[in-house]
């Protein structure tokens, strides 16, 4: 039983890196830091090569979107871009970057839309990408309509990160885990 859960998760895996989108020169600018870490702009295809692919793949493999939030979020993210900073060194964003991709993916929102940056552990980047964010916990994921933002996911879900995202585009009154109540 293990050989054969260990084969489909090899295939499970294969098959996720065979598909992944490959981003123009222009848009990835990552680069490694000096404890391994990716710093700059990336993309889901920059999760696809070690040592980012175990947990990248993993945690995108083995997460199921709830349908109904999918099928809603499909209407509430016309119009919306995202700009989402999350560090590879992080356990938070580790579990919840692979699951937003899917989660956006599931909900054919364009990753053109997507800007991703990978922050060193002091949440920076060398060209301060992250200036004027306030960027305290990582991952945080803030959604835009008309160029002014509506809300901001930050590090881990209310409830999950679908129904948080839902709340967030639809405009139902969203507080991350760090706001007051």
């Amino acid at each position: 039983m293990k050989k054969l859960l260990y084969f489909l998760t090899l295939i499970i895996i294969s098959n996720y890196a065979s598909a992944q989108k490959t981003g123009t020169p222009q848009q990835i600018n990552a680069k490694r830091n000096t404890k391994g870490d990716l710093v700059g702009i990336v993309n889901k295809a920059s999760f696809s090569i070690a040592p980012y692919t175990s947990w990248f793949s993993e945690n995108y493999a083995f997460y199921t979107p709830e349908p109904s939030v999918i099928n809603a979020l499909k209407k509430e993210l016309k119009g919306v871009t995202i700009k989402a900073f999350m560090g590879t060194w992080c356990v938070d964003s580790k579990e919840h970057t692979p699951v937003f991709y899917k989660i956006v993916e599931a909900a054919d929102f364009d990753e053109d839309n997507i800007q991703m940056i990978a922050v060193n552990r002091s949440k920076k980047t060398p060209d301060n990408l992250q200036k004027g964010y306030n960027i305290i916990r990582v991952p945080t994921f803030i959604f835009y309509k008309k160029e002014k933002e509506i809300g901001r996911f930050v590090e881990y879900p209310r409830e999950t990160v679908e129904a948080d995202l839902l709340k967030i585009v639809s405009g139902a009154g969203y507080k991350h885990s760090y706001e007051d109540n």
